[in-house]
């Protein structure tokens, strides 16, 4: 499996913990389990993609800003996560911000798959893809 598979299988869990949780009303324990859910998925797959994928892609004059881009939208990402922690998941604030931080995820998921991926592809060799998919793997798994 190449890194581009691996981190495109989270986003995927992603994308579905975020359906399910537009999905939940209030204050339910289903909301809160789907949330705390997302918010570890998110965590740790944040950490893992920046040590095994924007990590070694900064070392490269031509992938470097986008890893700078994602690592900033993954603190913006951050930014929500601990906003939405400090609401009651009741209350119309909260909903507002996870629709938020919704569509800063999906926009995300979507520059990474569309072009970073594409630019990522045209600097690593087939041997890095395997590679960093092997690390990123094991840390998701730790």
């Amino acid at each position: 499996m190449k890194i581009f598979e691996a981190l495109r299988n989270d986003h995927d869990k992603q994308r579905a913990l975020i359906k399910l949780l537009l999905g939940t009303h209030g204050d339910s324990d289903v909301r809160a389990e789907y949330y705390q859910q997302l918010k570890a998925e998110l965590e740790t797959h944040a950490v893992a993609e920046e040590r095994h994928f924007y990590a070694p892609l900064m070392q490269l004059d031509n992938t470097v800003d986008l890893s700078r881009h994602g690592v900033a939208e993954h603190h913006q990402i951050d930014k929500f996560i601990a906003e939405l922690d400090t609401l009651d998941m009741s209350s119309p604030q909260w909903l507002l911000t996870f629709k938020k931080l919704a569509h800063k995820v999906d926009h995300h998921l979507e520059e990474e798959e569309q072009e970073f991926f594409q630019q990522a592809g045209r600097a690593l060799s087939d041997g890095e893809k395997e590679k960093l998919a092997d690390h990123y793997l094991t840390e998701m798994a730790s």
